[in-house]
Protein backbone atom coordinates (compact mmCIF):
# COMPACT_ATOMS: atom_id res chain seq x y z
CA UNK A 1 0.00 0.00 0.00
CA UNK A 2 3.07 2.77 -0.14
CA UNK A 3 1.81 4.15 -3.67
CA UNK A 4 -1.74 3.48 -3.55
CA UNK A 5 -2.70 7.03 -5.57
CA UNK A 6 -5.52 7.60 -7.82
CA UNK A 7 -2.66 9.04 -10.03
CA UNK A 8 -1.08 5.49 -10.52
CA UNK A 9 -4.64 4.27 -12.48
CA UNK A 10 -4.32 6.30 -15.48
CA UNK A 11 -3.80 5.46 -18.61
CA UNK A 12 -1.32 6.72 -21.41
CA UNK A 13 -2.90 7.68 -24.44
CA UNK A 14 0.11 5.08 -26.56
CA UNK A 15 -1.85 2.52 -24.62
CA UNK A 16 -4.89 3.15 -26.56
CA UNK A 17 -5.65 1.53 -29.64
CA UNK A 18 -6.54 3.56 -32.96
CA UNK A 19 -10.39 3.52 -32.79
CA UNK A 20 -12.44 2.12 -36.08
CA UNK A 21 -15.20 3.72 -36.72
CA UNK A 22 -17.89 2.41 -34.75
CA UNK A 23 -15.52 2.97 -31.64
CA UNK A 24 -15.72 6.74 -32.87
CA UNK A 25 -19.35 7.07 -33.40
CA UNK A 26 -19.71 5.76 -29.71
CA UNK A 27 -17.20 8.78 -28.62
CA UNK A 28 -20.08 10.99 -29.59
CA UNK A 29 -21.23 13.19 -26.31
CA UNK A 30 -24.94 12.05 -26.95
CA UNK A 31 -23.73 8.21 -26.91
CA UNK A 32 -21.28 8.66 -23.30
CA UNK A 33 -23.49 10.02 -21.12
CA UNK A 34 -26.27 7.92 -22.53
CA UNK A 35 -24.81 4.56 -21.40
CA UNK A 36 -23.10 5.26 -18.51
CA UNK A 37 -25.10 6.34 -15.90
CA UNK A 38 -22.45 8.48 -14.00
CA UNK A 39 -23.33 11.41 -16.56
CA UNK A 40 -26.93 11.61 -16.08
CA UNK A 41 -28.19 14.48 -14.62
CA UNK A 42 -28.84 14.69 -10.77
CA UNK A 43 -32.88 14.38 -11.49
CA UNK A 44 -32.28 11.51 -13.54
CA UNK A 45 -30.56 9.07 -11.21
CA UNK A 46 -32.47 10.34 -8.19
CA UNK A 47 -35.65 9.82 -9.97
CA UNK A 48 -36.78 6.51 -9.26
CA UNK A 49 -35.74 6.75 -5.52
CA UNK A 50 -37.04 10.16 -4.60
CA UNK A 51 -40.07 8.45 -2.97
CA UNK A 52 -37.82 6.78 -0.50
CA UNK A 53 -36.78 10.72 0.66
CA UNK A 54 -40.62 12.10 0.90
CA UNK A 55 -41.24 9.17 2.75
CA UNK A 56 -39.04 10.30 5.37
CA UNK A 57 -40.30 13.67 5.47
CA UNK A 58 -43.62 12.01 6.13
CA UNK A 59 -42.37 10.17 8.59
CA UNK A 60 -41.11 13.60 9.92
CA UNK A 61 -44.17 15.17 10.62
CA UNK A 62 -43.98 16.40 6.48
CA UNK A 63 -40.69 18.11 7.86
CA UNK A 64 -37.42 18.77 5.86
CA UNK A 65 -36.30 16.72 8.46
CA UNK A 66 -32.19 16.82 7.35
CA UNK A 67 -31.45 19.90 8.86
CA UNK A 68 -31.19 18.70 12.39
CA UNK A 69 -28.82 16.63 11.31
CA UNK A 70 -26.00 19.24 11.52
CA UNK A 71 -27.17 21.74 13.97
CA UNK A 72 -23.92 24.12 14.29
CA UNK A 73 -24.22 24.20 10.00
CA UNK A 74 -26.37 26.49 7.96
CA UNK A 75 -29.53 24.00 6.82
CA UNK A 76 -27.58 21.25 8.36
CA UNK A 77 -25.33 21.72 5.05
CA UNK A 78 -28.00 20.71 3.13
CA UNK A 79 -28.04 23.51 0.53
CA UNK A 80 -26.52 27.29 0.68
CA UNK A 81 -24.14 26.85 3.36
CA UNK A 82 -20.96 29.21 3.67
CA UNK A 83 -17.92 27.31 2.72
CA UNK A 84 -15.83 29.69 5.24
CA UNK A 85 -18.01 29.64 8.32
CA UNK A 86 -17.54 25.69 8.28
CA UNK A 87 -13.39 26.42 7.64
CA UNK A 88 -13.77 28.39 10.72
CA UNK A 89 -14.75 25.59 12.75
CA UNK A 90 -12.31 22.67 11.15
CA UNK A 91 -8.98 22.12 13.56
CA UNK A 92 -6.51 24.68 11.79
CA UNK A 93 -4.18 22.46 11.50
CA UNK A 94 -6.24 20.88 8.93
CA UNK A 95 -7.02 23.34 7.23
CA UNK A 96 -5.68 25.66 4.24
CA UNK A 97 -5.33 29.44 5.11
CA UNK A 98 -8.71 31.05 3.65
CA UNK A 99 -9.98 34.77 3.70
CA UNK A 100 -13.46 35.72 2.31
CA UNK A 101 -14.20 38.57 -0.04
CA UNK A 102 -17.60 40.49 -0.29
CA UNK A 103 -18.50 40.43 -4.27
CA UNK A 104 -17.32 43.45 -5.49
CA UNK A 105 -14.13 43.39 -3.72
CA UNK A 106 -11.92 45.06 -6.04
CA UNK A 107 -8.51 43.27 -7.19
CA UNK A 108 -6.19 45.76 -5.73
CA UNK A 109 -7.85 44.74 -2.55
CA UNK A 110 -7.60 41.28 -2.64
CA UNK A 111 -3.94 41.77 -3.31
CA UNK A 112 -3.06 43.61 -0.21
CA UNK A 113 -5.14 41.08 1.74
CA UNK A 114 -3.05 38.25 0.04
CA UNK A 115 0.07 40.24 0.98
CA UNK A 116 -1.19 40.72 4.83
CA UNK A 117 -1.70 37.39 5.61
CA UNK A 118 1.53 36.34 4.08
CA UNK A 119 -0.22 33.87 1.50
CA UNK A 120 2.27 32.88 -1.60
CA UNK A 121 1.03 32.17 -5.54
CA UNK A 122 -0.52 29.51 -6.34
CA UNK A 123 -3.91 30.40 -4.88
CA UNK A 124 -7.12 28.90 -5.17
CA UNK A 125 -10.60 31.53 -5.97
CA UNK A 126 -13.76 30.08 -5.35
CA UNK A 127 -17.30 30.80 -4.44
CA UNK A 128 -18.34 30.92 -0.76
CA UNK A 129 -21.55 28.98 -1.68
CA UNK A 130 -20.22 26.79 -4.40
CA UNK A 131 -21.14 23.26 -5.90
CA UNK A 132 -19.71 20.57 -8.48
CA UNK A 133 -16.97 22.75 -9.06
CA UNK A 134 -17.88 25.38 -10.68
CA UNK A 135 -16.07 28.95 -10.35
CA UNK A 136 -13.19 27.28 -9.01
CA UNK A 137 -10.14 28.48 -10.53
CA UNK A 138 -6.22 28.40 -9.61
CA UNK A 139 -4.33 31.69 -9.71
CA UNK A 140 -0.70 31.54 -10.75
CA UNK A 141 -0.01 35.18 -9.77
CA UNK A 142 -1.21 38.54 -9.36
CA UNK A 143 -1.69 39.09 -12.92
CA UNK A 144 -4.36 36.24 -12.63
CA UNK A 145 -5.61 38.03 -9.39
CA UNK A 146 -6.50 41.41 -11.58
CA UNK A 147 -7.76 38.95 -14.29
CA UNK A 148 -10.41 36.71 -12.85
CA UNK A 149 -11.45 38.36 -9.35
CA UNK A 150 -14.10 40.89 -11.32
CA UNK A 151 -15.88 37.70 -13.11
CA UNK A 152 -17.31 36.93 -9.30
CA UNK A 153 -20.42 38.73 -9.17
CA UNK A 154 -20.92 36.42 -5.66
CA UNK A 155 -19.04 36.48 -2.71
CA UNK A 156 -16.05 34.31 -2.82
CA UNK A 157 -12.77 32.69 -1.33
CA UNK A 158 -9.15 32.93 -1.71
CA UNK A 159 -7.10 29.85 -0.18
CA UNK A 160 -3.64 28.54 0.06
CA UNK A 161 -3.39 25.78 -3.12
CA UNK A 162 -2.63 22.76 -1.47
CA UNK A 163 0.08 20.79 -3.44
CA UNK A 164 -0.56 17.26 -2.21
CA UNK A 165 -1.18 15.09 -4.81
CA UNK A 166 -3.97 13.06 -4.28
CA UNK A 167 -7.25 13.53 -3.14
CA UNK A 168 -10.22 11.94 -1.42
CA UNK A 169 -13.48 12.13 -0.26
CA UNK A 170 -14.65 10.16 2.67
CA UNK A 171 -18.08 9.87 4.22
CA UNK A 172 -18.52 10.18 7.78
CA UNK A 173 -21.29 9.88 10.26
CA UNK A 174 -21.77 9.66 14.21
CA UNK A 175 -25.02 9.05 15.85
CA UNK A 176 -25.22 12.00 18.54
CA UNK A 177 -24.71 10.48 21.97
CA UNK A 178 -22.53 7.33 20.04
CA UNK A 179 -19.03 7.62 21.01
CA UNK A 180 -16.90 6.78 17.83
CA UNK A 181 -18.06 7.49 14.71
CA UNK A 182 -18.31 5.52 11.25
CA UNK A 183 -17.02 6.05 7.85
CA UNK A 184 -19.14 4.64 5.42
CA UNK A 185 -17.26 4.95 1.93
CA UNK A 186 -14.29 6.70 0.08
CA UNK A 187 -13.70 7.91 -3.19
CA UNK A 188 -10.48 8.50 -4.77
CA UNK A 189 -10.16 11.18 -7.44
CA UNK A 190 -8.13 10.82 -10.70
CA UNK A 191 -7.84 14.20 -12.23
CA UNK A 192 -8.34 15.13 -15.61
CA UNK A 193 -4.70 15.12 -16.91
CA UNK A 194 -3.64 13.78 -20.19
CA UNK A 195 0.02 12.32 -21.40
CA UNK A 196 1.52 12.80 -24.79
CA UNK A 197 2.85 10.57 -27.59
CA UNK A 198 5.09 12.82 -29.42
CA UNK A 199 2.91 13.70 -32.55
CA UNK A 200 -0.91 14.28 -30.87
CA UNK A 201 -2.52 18.11 -30.30
CA UNK A 202 -4.24 18.20 -26.20
CA UNK A 203 -6.94 18.49 -28.40
CA UNK A 204 -6.67 14.76 -30.16
CA UNK A 205 -5.35 13.33 -26.93
CA UNK A 206 -8.37 14.77 -25.01
CA UNK A 207 -10.82 13.20 -27.45
CA UNK A 208 -9.13 9.86 -27.06
CA UNK A 209 -10.65 9.03 -23.79
CA UNK A 210 -14.37 9.66 -23.34
CA UNK A 211 -14.16 11.00 -20.37
CA UNK A 212 -12.05 13.95 -21.33
CA UNK A 213 -14.53 14.47 -24.52
CA UNK A 214 -17.45 15.79 -22.49
CA UNK A 215 -14.88 18.17 -21.09
CA UNK A 216 -13.36 19.52 -24.32
CA UNK A 217 -15.71 22.88 -24.71
CA UNK A 218 -15.26 23.63 -21.48
CA UNK A 219 -11.48 23.45 -22.24
CA UNK A 220 -11.11 24.67 -25.03
CA UNK A 221 -12.54 28.24 -23.80
CA UNK A 222 -10.06 27.78 -21.03
CA UNK A 223 -6.76 27.06 -22.90
CA UNK A 224 -7.75 28.20 -26.37
CA UNK A 225 -4.63 28.13 -28.77
CA UNK A 226 -2.77 25.71 -26.31
CA UNK A 227 -5.19 22.92 -27.54
CA UNK A 228 -2.95 22.61 -30.30
CA UNK A 229 -0.06 21.96 -28.02
CA UNK A 230 1.87 19.00 -28.56
CA UNK A 231 3.55 17.16 -25.99
CA UNK A 232 6.85 15.28 -26.02
CA UNK A 233 6.06 11.39 -25.21
CA UNK A 234 5.31 10.56 -21.50
CA UNK A 235 4.72 14.32 -21.02
CA UNK A 236 1.86 14.45 -18.70
CA UNK A 237 -0.19 18.08 -18.52
CA UNK A 238 -2.83 18.22 -15.58
CA UNK A 239 -5.77 20.46 -17.66
CA UNK A 240 -7.58 20.57 -14.41
CA UNK A 241 -6.36 20.35 -11.05
CA UNK A 242 -9.40 19.83 -8.83
CA UNK A 243 -11.47 16.54 -7.86
CA UNK A 244 -14.67 17.34 -9.39
CA UNK A 245 -16.46 14.60 -10.92
CA UNK A 246 -18.77 17.57 -13.23
CA UNK A 247 -14.95 19.13 -14.32
CA UNK A 248 -13.84 15.49 -15.72
CA UNK A 249 -12.51 13.54 -12.69
CA UNK A 250 -12.38 9.89 -12.50
CA UNK A 251 -13.67 8.75 -9.34
CA UNK A 252 -13.04 5.61 -7.66
CA UNK A 253 -14.49 3.40 -4.55
CA UNK A 254 -11.82 2.65 -2.32
CA UNK A 255 -14.33 1.62 0.44
CA UNK A 256 -12.36 -1.50 0.58
CA UNK A 257 -9.93 0.14 2.85
CA UNK A 258 -12.03 1.43 5.77
CA UNK A 259 -10.31 0.09 8.74
CA UNK A 260 -9.91 1.18 12.45
CA UNK A 261 -6.80 3.25 12.16
CA UNK A 262 -7.96 5.51 9.65
CA UNK A 263 -11.45 5.69 10.89
CA UNK A 264 -9.62 6.48 14.39
CA UNK A 265 -8.16 9.18 12.52
CA UNK A 266 -11.35 10.44 10.67
CA UNK A 267 -12.94 9.94 14.03
CA UNK A 268 -10.64 12.08 16.04
CA UNK A 269 -11.08 15.26 13.35
CA UNK A 270 -14.55 15.47 13.07
CA UNK A 271 -15.38 15.25 16.48
CA UNK A 272 -13.23 18.51 17.09
CA UNK A 273 -16.25 20.04 14.62
CA UNK A 274 -19.31 21.43 16.68
CA UNK A 275 -22.31 19.39 16.25
CA UNK A 276 -20.64 17.65 13.30
CA UNK A 277 -22.59 14.18 12.62
CA UNK A 278 -23.11 13.35 9.50
CA UNK A 279 -21.15 14.46 5.80
CA UNK A 280 -18.38 13.73 3.50
CA UNK A 281 -14.68 15.10 4.27
CA UNK A 282 -12.57 15.52 0.88
CA UNK A 283 -9.40 16.24 1.90
CA UNK A 284 -5.77 15.94 0.08
CA UNK A 285 -2.95 13.88 1.24
CA UNK A 286 0.43 12.86 0.36
CA UNK A 287 0.45 9.08 1.05
CA UNK A 288 -1.94 6.58 2.44
CA UNK A 289 0.25 5.32 5.57
CA UNK A 290 0.30 9.44 6.66
CA UNK A 291 -3.24 9.81 5.87
CA UNK A 292 -3.91 6.94 8.60
CA UNK A 293 -1.55 8.70 10.86
CA UNK A 294 -3.02 12.26 9.99
CA UNK A 295 -0.05 13.21 8.65
CA UNK A 296 0.29 15.69 5.52
CA UNK A 297 -3.14 16.28 4.97
CA UNK A 298 -5.44 19.04 4.21
CA UNK A 299 -9.26 19.07 4.18
CA UNK A 300 -10.02 21.05 1.29
CA UNK A 301 -14.00 20.70 2.23
CA UNK A 302 -16.59 19.76 4.53
CA UNK A 303 -19.73 19.09 3.40
CA UNK A 304 -22.65 18.67 5.19
CA UNK A 305 -26.34 17.05 4.92
CA UNK A 306 -26.78 17.57 0.97
CA UNK A 307 -23.29 15.32 0.47
CA UNK A 308 -23.67 12.53 -1.64
CA UNK A 309 -21.71 8.79 -1.14
CA UNK A 310 -19.65 9.85 -4.31
CA UNK A 311 -18.07 6.50 -4.40
CA UNK A 312 -21.05 5.61 -6.46
CA UNK A 313 -19.48 7.37 -9.18
CA UNK A 314 -17.14 4.69 -9.87
CA UNK A 315 -17.27 3.37 -13.26
CA UNK A 316 -17.56 -0.14 -12.09
CA UNK A 317 -21.22 0.30 -10.34
CA UNK A 318 -24.05 -0.15 -11.47
CA UNK A 319 -27.02 2.43 -11.03
CA UNK A 320 -28.82 -0.40 -8.60
CA UNK A 321 -25.97 0.29 -6.66
CA UNK A 322 -25.80 3.78 -6.68
CA UNK A 323 -29.48 3.58 -5.62
CA UNK A 324 -28.75 1.33 -2.82
CA UNK A 325 -26.39 3.44 -1.45
CA UNK A 326 -27.84 6.39 -1.33
CA UNK A 327 -30.74 5.27 0.39
CA UNK A 328 -28.87 3.85 2.67
CA UNK A 329 -27.30 7.22 3.41
CA UNK A 330 -30.33 8.74 3.67
CA UNK A 331 -31.48 6.55 6.28
CA UNK A 332 -28.32 7.49 8.33
CA UNK A 333 -29.21 10.64 7.60
CA UNK A 334 -32.52 9.97 8.60
CA UNK A 335 -31.86 8.47 11.89
CA UNK A 336 -28.89 10.80 12.81
CA UNK A 337 -31.73 13.95 12.45
CA UNK A 338 -34.08 12.42 14.54
CA UNK A 339 -32.34 12.25 17.85
CA UNK A 340 -30.94 15.42 17.00
CA UNK A 341 -34.36 16.73 17.21
CA UNK A 342 -35.60 14.37 20.34
CA UNK A 343 -32.80 16.85 21.74
CA UNK A 344 -34.40 19.93 20.96
CA UNK A 345 -32.69 20.86 17.80
CA UNK A 346 -35.87 22.00 15.19
CA UNK A 347 -36.45 20.84 11.67
CA UNK A 348 -36.92 22.99 8.42
CA UNK A 349 -40.79 23.34 7.72
CA UNK A 350 -42.30 22.62 4.09
CA UNK A 351 -42.57 26.09 3.45
CA UNK A 352 -39.30 27.25 4.51
CA UNK A 353 -37.47 23.96 3.03
CA UNK A 354 -39.39 25.36 -0.52
CA UNK A 355 -37.79 28.78 -0.51
CA UNK A 356 -34.67 27.54 0.48
CA UNK A 357 -34.85 25.26 -3.26
CA UNK A 358 -36.24 28.28 -4.70
CA UNK A 359 -32.92 30.71 -3.26
CA UNK A 360 -30.82 27.79 -3.84
CA UNK A 361 -32.07 27.56 -8.23
CA UNK A 362 -31.35 32.28 -8.14
CA UNK A 363 -28.35 31.25 -7.13
CA UNK A 364 -27.29 28.46 -8.95
CA UNK A 365 -27.91 30.70 -12.08
CA UNK A 366 -25.52 32.99 -10.42
CA UNK A 367 -22.87 30.64 -10.01
CA UNK A 368 -23.16 29.24 -13.64
CA UNK A 369 -22.65 32.57 -15.30
CA UNK A 370 -19.46 33.50 -12.64
CA UNK A 371 -18.02 29.77 -13.78
CA UNK A 372 -18.94 30.78 -17.57
CA UNK A 373 -17.13 34.25 -17.62
CA UNK A 374 -14.03 32.63 -15.99
CA UNK A 375 -13.90 30.10 -18.58
CA UNK A 376 -14.25 32.62 -21.27
CA UNK A 377 -11.64 35.53 -20.27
Amino acid sequence: MNNLTPAALTLAPHQYADMNWWQRFLHRPFFIKLLHWEYWSMNTVYAFIYPVFAWLCIRSGFKFFFTAANPEIKNGGFLLESKKEIYDTLPVAYTPKTLLFSVGTPPSQVINAIKEKNLSFPLMAKPDIGMRGLAAKKLENETDVIKYIPCFSINFLIQEFIPLENELGIFYYRYPGEAKGHISGIVAKEFLAVYGDGRSTLLQLLQKDKRFVLQIPSLQKEYGDEMNEVLKTGEKKLLVPYGNHARGAKFLDYSHLIDEELTNTIDVICQQVPDFYYGRIDLRYNTWEELKQGKNISIIELNGAGSEPTHIYDPKHSLFFAWKEIIRHWILLYRISMINHRSGHPYMSMADGFAMFKENNVYVEALQEVHERLLEV
